[in-house]
């Protein structure tokens, strides 16, 4: 299988959520489960399936995080620097349509949040990145057309 690059950041986001997923919520849901059961009748019983689904779901969360750790390839970016995007890199990017400035770090897929400024490596937008200089310009293909931007800087902290 490949690996699954990752900052050391975002392996320890992953480790952290499946020990309070082992630790704290899958014996919760097995608890909420045996007081359902404790309730009489399942086919009826709404509280039960409920608990049930939970507990499916974390189960599968608890599979999910186990394989993206087992093939996490973690990227030391402390050491980086450099003036062309790789993974890790801060991005400044200006529109080139209306000038507005974002700032996007290039993570992994695990990692990407794009509310907290991530955006998955292997996005379009970051493929379109990497390589790239300040004041290059790459223009991505988005759900509203063609989106242009500028490279202003290129940050590694």
């Amino acid at each position: 299988m490949n690996k699954l690059p990752m900052t050391r950041e975002g392996l320890q986001a992953l480790e952290d959520e499946l020990k309070r997923l082992k630790s704290v919520d899958r014996p919760a849901v097995i608890q909420a489960i045996a007081e359902a059961r404790a309730h009489g009748d399942l086919s009826e019983n709404a509280e039960y399936d409920a608990a049930r689904d939970r507990q499916g779901f974390i189960e599968g969360r608890i599979a999910e995080l186990e394989a993206a750790i087992s093939l996490a390839e973690v990227i030391d970016t402390s050491e980086m620097a450099g003036d062309t995007v790789r993974f890790g890199a801060w991005v400044v990017l200006a529109d080139e349509d209306t000038g507005k400035e974002v700032t996007y770090r290039i993570v992994g897929q695990h990692e990407a949040d794009l509310e907290k400024g991530k955006i998955s490596v292997t996005s379009p937008l970051a493929r379109a990145l990497i390589g790239k200089a300040p004041e290059d310009s790459v223009e991505v293909a988005a759900p509203g057309g063609s989106k242009a931007y500028e490279i202003c800087e290129i940050r590694y902290k």
